[in-house]
């Protein structure tokens, strides 16, 4: 089976919902609840090298906790520091398989790196369509 590895906050529909669309291709991924286990620095570094984003994007900067701390001018290596000592702003769910990592926000973005095809229909919590019956992506 392929190796997929997804940091997952069980309270967040988005990452509920790529979870979901990971098993509806029959992936079962090694489940990280980052809020219980939260990454180490080099883990965190790698990540945010291996998506290719800037690091501010990888920072919940609608949780209050941004403001209160005053994260708005800080800068990467600050930043980092933060979401190491308070893992509740790192944002969700970071997705890594074989074909690359992502943040899968929306939630249907880690379709573009699943190794295996969708198996049926998915349809988001909140009813929206995102997988037809024959396993194709829709929109």
């Amino acid at each position: 089976m392929d190796d997929v590895t997804i940091y997952h906050n069980p309270a967040c529909g988005t990452s509920r919902n790529t979870l979901g669309l990971i098993r509806n291709a029959g992936i079962e991924p090694r489940v990280i609840e980052y809020l219980q286990a939260p990454p180490d620095r080099t883990t965190l570094l790698a990540l945010i090298a291996a998506m290719q984003i800037p690091v501010r994007d990888v920072v919940r900067t609608k949780e209050a906790l941004y403001a209160d701390l005053g994260l708005a001018e800080a800068s990467d290596a600050a930043l980092v520091d933060a979401m190491l000592a308070h893992p509740v702003l790192i944002n969700r769910p970071i997705v890594v398989t074989a074909l690359g990592t992502k943040l899968c926000r929306p939630s249907e973005m880690v379709l573009d790196i699943l190794p295996q095809r969708q198996r049926g229909a998915f349809n988001k919590e909140d009813g929206e369509p995102v997988v037809d019956a024959a396993g194709n992506r829709i929109g």
